[in-house]
C-alpha cells in the first residue's frame, strides 16, 4: 500500500545574542545562529531540517524577537519549544512554534521590520557589551529628532548601504524613527518595510554627528541624495542593534493554535 506525506510549514519565534555569532544566516568557516538552530531541529527530529529566517543580522548583531520557518513531514508535539532549548546554547531562545499555511514565507511576507539601537551617555561596565559606549563627548537628541523626520522624505537609502552586496534595489519605506532618552542611556527605534545591508547603524552613526555638532540636521538630505556610502557617518557599533519585532498578517496564514 502506497503511503503519502504531507510536508507541513511551521514558524519559529525565537531570540538570541548575538555576540558569540557572525549574524543569523549560516556562513563558511563561521558560527551561525541559523547553523545552531538547524542542528538543535535536525538532531531532535531526526531528519536534515534546513530554515529560512525573517533577515540576516549583521555580525553581533542582537534579536530580541524574529521568526523562521521550517517544513517537516512529521506531527510536532507541545513540548518541542522547550526540547529544542535543552538543546540550543544559553544565547538562543526558542519562545513558541506554530503552524501555518504551507506558501507562507518568513522573510518575503513580512510587513515591517522595527530595530532599536542603544548608545550609553556615561561609561557602564554593565552595558559594555549591549550598548555604544558614547560618554565621551554629549549628546543632544533634539536635532538628532528633526534629522529623524527627514528620513520620512526619501525611499533611496543608498548611502547607507552596505558597498558590494546583492541588493536588487536600496528602496526602502521607513514607517517610524525617533531617539528617546530615559537617563543617561538613548534608545533610537525604526521600522520600515525592509532594511539593507548595515542601514540602521549607518543612519545611527550619522545622527550621532548631528547630535554631536559635527552635521546640521538639514545636512542628512544632503548625505541621503548624494547615493554614496562615503557621505554617511561611520557605522555604529554592531552590539547596540536589536530586532525587536517582525511584522506579519497571521490572520491570514496562522493555521494552529502553537505550542
Amino acid at each position: 500500500m502506497q503511503r503519502y506525506f504531507i510536508t507541513v510549514r511551521y514558524f519559529i519565534e525565537f531570540s538570541y545574542n548575538g555576540r558569540n555569532y557572525f549574524g543569523y544566516q549560516i556562513q563558511p568557516n563561521a558560527v551561525s545562529v541559523q547553523e545552531e538552530m538547524e542542528k538543535a531541529l535536525s538532531t531532535i527530529l531526526r531528519e536534515e531540517i534546513k530554515t529560512t529566517g525573517a533577515g540576516r543580522t549583521d555580525t553581533g548583531v542582537h534579536a530580541k524577537k524574529i521568526f523562521a520557518h521550517f517544513d517537516t513531514e512529521k506531527l510536532l508535539d507541545q513540548d518541542l519549544p522547550r526540547r529544542l532549548n535543552s538543546f540550543l546554547p544559553p544565547d538562543i531562545s526558542v519562545k513558541r512554534i506554530f503552524q501555518v499555511k504551507d506558501d507562507f514565507h518568513a522573510r518575503f511576507d513580512a510587513t515591517y521590520r522595527t530595530y532599536e539601537y542603544y548608545i550609553s551617555l556615561e561609561k557602564n561596565p554593565f552595558t559594555e557589551d549591549s550598548a555604544w559606549q558614547h560618554w565621551r563627548r554629549p549628546l543632544d537628541i533634539n536635532p538628532m529628532n528633526e534629522a529623524c523626520k527627514i528620513l520620512f522624505e526619501y525611499e533611496d537609502f543608498t548611502s547607507f548601504a552596505k558597498l558590494h552586496t546583492d541588493n536588487k534595489t536600496n528602496l526602502c519605506k521607513i514607517y517610524k524613527a525617533e531617539w528617546e532618552q530615559g537617563g543617561s542611556e538613548l534608545k533610537f527605534t525604526v521600522s520600515a518595510n525592509r532594511f539593507l545591508r548595515n542601514m540602521v547603524r549607518a543612519i545611527v552613526g550619522t545622527m550621532v554627528e548631528i547630535g554631536a555638532g559635527k552635521l546640521k540636521p538639514e545636512d542628512l538630505r544632503t548625505v541621503i541624495e548624494n547615493k554614496n556610502r562615503n557621505s554617511a557617518g561611520t557605522s555604529a557599533p554592531a552590539h547596540g542593534l536589536y530586532l525587536v519585532d517582525v511584522g506579519y498578517d497571521f490572520d491570514l496564514n496562522f493555521k494552529d493554535s502553537g505550542f
